[in-house]
C-alpha cells in the first residue's frame, strides 16, 4: 500500500470521547468547515450548526456540529430564480444525504490532520424533533449527523475494517462462500476483541425477546454486537418517516 500525509491521516483516524480542556480557535474552526465545504457536491444541499457548549455537548466536547441536509436555502435561491422545487423529495434527500456526508468526512480529515479528534453521533435524525425545537429550524431542512471535536485526552488505535478482497469487486458483484463470510467476521470480531473494546466501554446491547444471551466480554465481537442493532432497533419506516414529515420532507408514495 502507498502512503503520503494524506493517506496516513486518513489511516490513523479513529473515533475520540475524551477531550482536553483546550479550546479550538476560531481560525482552526473556520479551517475545518472551510475544508468541509471543498467536499464533492450535488447541489450543496447541506448546512451546519455549531454549539461550543461543553456542559451539554456529548463527551463535554468543546465542538458540536450538527451537520444538516438543507434544502431550505437552496429552494431560496430557486425562488429568485423565478423556479419552485418540482424534484420528488426521496430524490433530494439522497443528493442532500450525500452532500451532508461528504461534508462531515471532509472535515473529520481536515480535523484530524490539524491534531483535534472526532466522533460521529448517528442518532441525530431520530431526535430530529428536539433538534429542530432547540435551534429553531425553518421547514425543509433535515438534521442527519453529529460531529463532536476536540483535542484528543485518549489516543486508543484505530478500529479494524473488513479485508479489501471483501469491499473491492471488479466486474460485479460476487457470491460469498461461507468461508469468506466467516474470514471477514474474524478480522473484525478478533479485532475488537484484541483491543478489548466493549470491555472497556462496559457495554452490550441487550437482547429482546425470548433470545438466551451467551455472549461474554471475552467473545462479544464487532458481528455480534451490529447484528443486535440492525436486527432489533428501528423496526418501523414511520420512526423515520414521521421526522422527515415534520421537517416538511414527503417521502411516501402517491
Amino acid at each position: 500500500m502507498q502512503n503520503n500525509p494524506v493517506v496516513e491521516t486518513m489511516m490513523r483516524r479513529k473515533s475520540i470521547r475524551k477531550y482536553t480542556k483546550e479550546e479550538p480557535s476560531d481560525e482552526v474552526i473556520a479551517t475545518i468547515v472551510r475544508a468541509g465545504q471543498q467536499a464533492p457536491f450535488a447541489y450543496q444541499a447541506c448546512s451546519m450548526l455549531l454549539s461550543r457548549d461543553r456542559v451539554r455537548n456529548p463527551f463535554k466536547a468543546p465542538l458540536l456540529f450538527t451537520i444538516l441536509v438543507d434544502s431550505h436555502r437552496f429552494e431560496l435561491i430557486m425562488a429568485k430564480r423565478n423556479w419552485q422545487m418540482v424534484q420528488n423529495d426521496l430524490s433530494l434527500l439522497l443528493f442532500g444525504i450525500q452532500d451532508a456526508a461528504l461534508m462531515a468526512e471532509n472535515m473529520v480529515i481536515a480535523a484530524e490532520s490539524l491534531g483535534l479528534g472526532s466522533c460521529f453521533l448517528g442518532g441525530a435524525p431520530y431526535q430530529a424533533e428536539a433538534i429542530i425545537k432547540k435551534h429553531k429550524l425553518p421547514k425543509r431542512v433535515f438534521p442527519l449527523v453529529q460531529l463532536v471535536m476536540g483535542y484528543p485526552a485518549e489516543n486508543p488505535p484505530p478500529r479494524p475494517r473488513y479485508p479489501l478482497e471483501f469491499t473491492l469487486f471488479e466486474g460485479e458483484h460476487p457470491e460469498f462462500s461461507d468461508a469468506q463470510i466467516e474470514e471477514a467476521m474474524e478480522v473484525m470480531d478478533q479485532g475488537y476483541l484484541a483491543q478489548d473494546y466493549y470491555r472497556k466501554v462496559n457495554y452490550r446491547i441487550p437482547l429482546e425477546g425470548d433470545r438466551e444471551d451467551t455472549f461474554t466480554f471475552d467473545d462479544y465481537g464487532w458481528t455480534e454486537h451490529i447484528s443486535r442493532k440492525v436486527g432489533q432497533w428501528v423496526p418501523s419506516l414511520d420512526e423515520i418517516v414521521e421526522p422527515l414529515a415534520r421537517c416538511g420532507f414527503n417521502v411516501t408514495p402517491g
